[in-house]
């Protein structure tokens, strides 16, 4: 059986790094992609994978990174657009270039990403998205960024369905990570965080079953539901907090 091929952005670190020792666990070679070229080529020679320095936001040198990935790798079997950075931040205070930078990464990274490597995905094949609860619940620019993210993904599923491609939108909570470190959170929420670790396994669980969209642990899907079902009432409880995601 010839090997498979993952493309994993945010790879240097985090739920990145955590499925690319996972996926290479099982076999897999991992291409990884992330801005820290120093980590970023640490940890794929450690998984003898291969690297490509990236920043997902930029959409030229995604399609370029892309190219050179392509060339080397024309059928691939996986991608994972999990590459994102933090915003705990208001629309109204922060400062503008941060909310576009979060934007640009945690959402339109996903899509440049998407449209640059889904022709050489290998029917069947698989993209994870890894989004968060936080796109499910209005909470600033890294939530309205997830948000859109969110949309993408499950538009995504219904295009690519009947190409053979599965579409799995993995929705985590609080992780704690080195570019998202959760100490600053109050003592109740500390004891919902959990390690990349855990995520990685969910991903390897819902690629194995099929799952489509997921909530990783699953006690976060309350937030969702209140969000939806009571929208005034999430308001009113995210005005008590100056805190964004």
């Amino acid at each position: 059986m010839p090997q498979r091929i993952a493309v994993v952005t945010g790879g240097s670190s985090g739920i990145g790094e955590a499925l690319a020792r996972a996926l290479t666990a099982r076999g897999w070679l991992c291409v990884l992609l992330a801005r820290n070229e120093e980590r970023l080529r640490a940890v794929a020679e450690e998984l003898r994978g291969e690297h490509e320095v990236c920043d997902v936001s930029d959409r030229d040198e995604v399609d370029r990174v892309a190219a050179r990935v392509l060339e080397r790798h024309p059928m691939l079997h996986l991608l994972v657009n999990n590459a994102g950075i933090p915003a705990r931040a208001r629309f109204l205070t922060a400062e503008p270039e941060r909310i576009v930078s979060v934007l640009d990464t945690n959402y339109l990274g996903s899509v440049w990403c998407t449209r640059a490597f889904v022709p050489a995905l290998e029917r069947p094949a698989d993209i994870v998205n890894v989004v968060s609860v936080a796109g499910e619940v209005a909470r600033g620019p890294y939530s309205a960024a997830k948000h859109a993210q969110l949309a993408f993904s499950r538009t995504l599923a219904g295009e690519l369905r009947r190409r053979g491609i599965r579409v799995h939108t993995v929705k985590p909570g609080f992780v704690e990570t080195e570019g998202f470190p959760q100490g600053g959170l109050p003592d109740p929420l500390r004891r919902l965080v959990v390690g990349p670790e855990r995520v990685a396994a969910h991903v390897l669980a819902s690629l194995d079953h099929g799952w489509g969209e997921t909530t990783v642990p699953r006690y976060y899907r309350p937030a969702a539901l209140l969000q939806a079902l009571a929208p005034n009432l999430m308001a009113r409880l995210s005005s008590s907090s100056a805190r964004g995601f």
